[in-house]
């Protein structure tokens, strides 16, 4: 979760996330202009989506539905079993991907995105949209 705190005594604000704290100087008036109410927001969000696999680990759990670790794995090309093991563990903690363990022999473990996880849906879309057309783009040239 990520907080926003004004400071008055030293004329800026901060941002504190579970990752890292931001500090943005800021002018009285600039606090509450435009830019800055439309820049917070999409703070929040590239801090959740940045990195390198996030943003792919939950596209690949948006196309392939609910999924165990190793099927993620084979599935992502490049990725570690330490990246892919951090990552779904930090968006489990931000409530975007759920884990599931089965009491089978050997256990199993799946992961599958949460309702508020599919709620990125237009982002998915977008993302998918914007980077088949670039691809044609590049590659037709």
């Amino acid at each position: 979760m990520i907080e926003c705190l004004r400071y008055k005594k030293y004329n800026s604000i901060h941002l504190y996330t579970s990752i890292k704290e931001y500090t943005i100087p800021m002018s009285q008036s600039d606090y509450k202009s435009e830019i800055t109410k439309k820049l917070l927001p999409v703070m929040d969000t590239m801090e959740l989506l940045s990195g390198r696999w996030r943003i792919i680990i939950m596209t690949a759990l948006y196309v392939g539905g609910t999924m165990r670790f190793n099927e993620l794995r084979k599935n992502i090309p490049r990725i570690t079993g330490r990246a892919l093991s951090m990552d779904l563990k930090f968006l489990e903690e931000h409530d975007i991907v759920s884990r599931t363990v089965k009491d089978t022999s050997p256990i199993t473990v799946e992961y599958r995105l949460t309702a508020y996880g599919k709620s990125l849906d237009p982002v998915f879309r977008a993302l998918t949209d914007w980077g088949m057309d670039h691809r044609r783009r590049v590659m037709g040239k």
